[in-house]
């Protein structure tokens, strides 16, 4: 793969905190929630581009986004998903059920402005409970990546891990870390060539894949990638006085099944509220499942 940065017409400045996040429609909800959590907190001059990847968002959503955002402090930018079109077709299949979206931060450094030195990636199902200026300004130096250590721990984790840990050399307390929040230096990631590395990996190892993106993420940046405090991405399943960022990493709040901790549901519902999306009634269990399914059949069918 010849690694090409997709230009946009954004002028990128350095004062401007560069998120990025990558939905399909379903899950479109879930940004209106954590865009609203990210302008609540963010005190600090600095405006923000909140880019979204758009796999397949209707216009009807993405008008709900675009309401919540003051375009004098948070301007919205959508990436097409047809740009991703090459790219994708590269990866081997995965038989989960998680959306194809989750590939997309692998590619993040190239779907934005090259002048973009510094990339924040957020899955859709968090939430920001504090400025992200204070993510934004960690110094990353001599880091691509900075990331926090996954629930399970190590490399031996049998939530995803790396199953032939062995076979590449690594030991078995290797930490791992969640790829749900990552801080990205995008120009070391563009210049070593960092997406290339991933594909190849799931490529080379496809059969010990368990979670696609972050398994590729894990093998690349072993034991190089700078720890950030666990606060950062904080497992909405977990008990915590004052985590900096909520991730719901299993069953979606939208959900009826979702088991996180009635805090973090409740503090999700809030945030939701103050949007277009105020009032949604939670999904049932058999439409949750109806979706994997789904999604594992768009994989098979490379839709």
């Amino acid at each position: 793969m010849t690694e090409k940065p997709f230009k946009t017409d954004i002028p990128a400045r350095s004062e401007r905190i560069s998120l990025l996040v990558a939905s399909d429609n379903h899950y479109a909800i879930l940004i209106g929630a954590l865009l609203k959590s990210i302008i609540a907190h963010h005190k600090t001059r600095e405006p923000i581009d909140f880019y979204i990847i758009d796999d397949h968002i209707t216009p009807l959503n993405k008008r709900k986004i675009q309401q919540i955002a003051d375009p004098r402090r948070v301007r919205v930018r959508w990436i097409n998903v047809h740009r991703l079109t090459s790219y994708i077709s590269q990866l081997p299949l995965d038989r989960s059920g998680f959306p194809k979206t989750i590939y997309f931060r692998i590619f993040a450094p190239h779907l934005i402005d090259t002048d973009v030195k510094k990339l924040i990636y957020l899955d859709v199902d968090t939430l920001v409970r504090t400025d992200i200026s204070n993510l934004w300004n960690i110094n990353l130096d001599p880091y691509v990546i900075g990331a926090v250590q996954d629930i399970g721990k190590t490399v031996t984790s049998r939530w995803g891990g790396i199953p032939n840990y062995q076979e590449l050399g690594l030991t078995s307390d290797t930490k791992y870390f969640n790829s749900g929040v990552l801080l990205i230096d995008t120009e070391k990631w563009r210049r070593q060539q960092i997406s290339n590395l991933i594909i190849e990996a799931l490529i080379k190892h496809h059969e010990h894949v368990v979670l696609p993106d972050q398994y590729g993420l894990n093998v690349v940046f072993a034991n190089n990638w700078l720890e950030l405090p666990p606060e950062w991405n904080w497992s909405a399943a977990a008990d915590h006085e004052n985590p900096y960022l909520i991730h719901f990493l299993h069953i979606k709040p939208i959900f009826k099944s979702c088991y996180s901790k009635e805090q973090w549901k409740t503090e999700f519902f809030d945030y939701l509220n103050q949007t277009p999306w105020e009032n949604f009634k939670p999904i049932s269990e058999y439409k949750r499942k109806l979706r994997l399914s789904y999604n594992r059949a768009k994989k098979l069918l490379r839709l």
